[in-house]
């Protein structure tokens, strides 16, 4: 059989001279990524359609593309279309891993989200867009859905920053903090590769979800706490390095003037009403970060070893999704166990792991989920705990409910430890 490229990264196996064809079916899918930075330009022509037949009122509707992108179209496309079910073969993880236009598809994605942002800003602020058929400027109404449009693309650009920040080259490291920007996240950069990674699935961990944990209680906890531990680490990486903490190298420092740059050039070209439009959009951006957080580890917990040291982090300890639609609008970050297994790895070879504990469905249908306490611990109490065979014990339990988590199921975890 002669080796074919169809679209696709392919390789020839002959093992006991059988030729065996792989090839990645979403190669070009993985242009998916590139609709929350480019939907605001294409809602643009509905915009003029709507206003041109009267529709003035459902003219502003397409502004809040955002979030009905992220509420409906991903859970629905997710529900339709279902698992990926598809794995790389060891054979050509190192071609796929070196293929470099998997990369051109993250590194397009920052020139049309910061288009976005500019487009955004200067929809937000003009008071007169008879171009696009409105009567002055847009509405209240639409000025709140266009500021949540550019939230999400900043929060989708988070999980980019977030796989560009992880690789080795120096270029990639740097566009992550550019990606960061807009959301004022920058200390993701620092927090996230040397503090989560280590700390995940602990109470140490201020980005790792608790049991019995609102989302509302740990929004500010994980917020808050990644702030404070990305400055300490960059504070005593400098000490090391001889360096006061204050110092042009200080990575946090320096990805926080990105932003005062992109804010303060927004705000000379369109004003200061434009401050209104960036707050929402930042806020809006790091709290859908900030939501998949939550979900990724929610109630998962290492064991301590007899030393006193956490075990190692394996696939059990982060909670996984593989609906292919959501897959690729966030680059594989629903394989979050091998994500945490090999973090330099790039997402277009990360694999679905046997072990690791499965959402009912996508990130994106269940970040709804958790803006409500009583739905999200109706559908993933009984998860975590059936992930633990019912021994509640061996579950990361917020401080706040443990004595009551303990006496409800202390019972079954008691009966287990003697089966």
């Amino acid at each position: 059989m002669a080796l074919t490229r169809r679209c696709a990264v392919t390789t020839r196996l002959q093992p006991q001279d059988a030729t065996l064809e792989w090839r990645d079916r979403k190669r070009y899918l993985w242009l998916m990524g590139l609709i929350a930075p480019t939907a605001l330009f294409v809602v643009l022509p509905l915009i003029r359609l709507l206003n041109d037949a009267g529709w003035h009122a459902a003219a502003v509707a397409p502004l809040w593309i955002g979030p009905i992108l992220v509420y409906l179209l991903l859970p629905t496309l997710d529900r339709f279309f279902g698992p990926d079910g598809q794995n790389p073969p060891d054979e050509v993880m190192e071609r796929l891993e070196n293929d470099r236009y998997y990369r051109y598809c993250t590194y397009a994605y920052i020139p049309f989200q910061y288009a976005s942002v500019i487009l955004g800003a200067y929809l937000f602020t003009a008071s007169d867009l008879a171009w696009l058929g409105f009567d002055g400027g847009v509405n209240w109404v639409g000025k709140v859905g266009l500021a949540l449009s550019v939230g999400v693309l900043g929060g989708v650009g988070i999980n980019t920053a977030h796989e560009l920040g992880h690789k080795k080259d120096a270029l990639e490291r740097w566009l992550s903090k550019i990606t960061l920007a807009q959301t004022w996240y920058g200390h993701f950069y620092i927090e996230h590769n040397r503090g989560h990674h280590v700390r995940v699935a602990t109470p140490e961990d201020p980005a790792s979800a608790r049991f019995g944990e609102t989302f509302w209680e740990f929004l500010p906890r994980s917020v808050w706490g990644s702030l404070r531990s990305s400055w300490e680490l960059e504070a005593k990486r400098l000490q090391r390095a001889g360096k006061p903490t204050w110092h042009w190298s200080n990575d946090v420092l320096n990805a926080w003037a990105m932003s005062l740059v992109l804010w303060g050039a927004l705000t000379a070209a369109f004003g200061w009403g434009v401050l209104v439009y960036m707050a929402i959009s930042a806020v809006y951006g790091f709290t859908l970060l900030e939501t998949v957080n939550y979900l990724e580890h929610y109630g998962l917990l290492r064991q301590k070893t007899a030393s006193g040291r956490y075990e190692r982090c394996t696939p059990e300890h982060s909670w996984n999704s593989d609906h292919i639609v959501t897959n690729l609008f966030l680059y594989h970050l629903q394989r979050h166990s091998d994500h945490h297994a090999n973090p330099t790895r790039r997402y277009q070879t990360l694999r679905s792991m046997d072990g690791a504990p499965n959402l009912p469905s996508g990130y994106a249908s269940m970040i709804a989920l958790t803006y409500v306490p009583a739905l999200w611990r109706a559908v993933m109490d009984h998860r975590v705990l059936a992930h633990y065979g019912g021994d509640i014990t061996r579950v990361n339990v917020h401080p706040r409910v443990r004595d009551r988590v303990l006496a409800r199921y202390g019972d079954a975890a008691d009966a287990g430890a003697r089966a």
